[in-house]
């Protein structure tokens, strides 16, 4: 092969390590949340997922509990059922079709992208939601980092 080729493709490959680097380096990172003006300073990941999963309408405190999901399909989705739940998307939808089914509960009402995640939560202090930790601003306190 050519020296000129060569180097073609090594500089052609390492532009693309370097941009899959830079991919990686961009993934969200999952936080939880709670309105500013809420009570609730923090939360563990099993009363966390017990909020959302809908085995518990109260924080710790006693104190009414609204979950706020995101969309189906979301990454940030995806990544906080990983994280917190430990279930995958087709857990999670054969998990709330049973329970739905048994007339058991029903799953949290979903808002799309974290904006309004953070809007919502941010006027409600029972609320609690999660977003990327980028885009948390001074009307949410985090309250856990999975």
């Amino acid at each position: 092969m050519e020296p000129q080729k060569i180097m073609r493709h090594f500089f052609a490959l390492a532009l693309l390590l370097a941009m899959s680097a830079f991919t990686a380096n961009t993934r969200a990172e999952v936080v939880v949340i709670v309105s500013a003006k809420s009570r609730v300073t923090s939360l563990t990941a099993q009363q966390t997922a017990r909020i959302f999963l809908g085995k518990t309408s109260e924080f710790p405190d006693d104190s009414d509990a609204v979950p706020y999901d995101q969309r189906e399909g979301s990454d940030i989705r995806n990544e906080f059922y990983a994280k917190v739940v430990h279930k995958n998307p087709s857990q999670v939808s054969a998990y709330w079709a049973k329970i739905i089914f048994t007339g058991d509960g029903r799953p949290p009402e979903t808002l799309d992208g974290d904006a309004e995640v953070r809007r919502t939560v941010a006027r409600n202090p029972n609320a609690i939601g999660y977003i990327d930790k980028k885009s948390v601003n001074k009307t949410v306190r985090v309250i856990l980092e999975p």
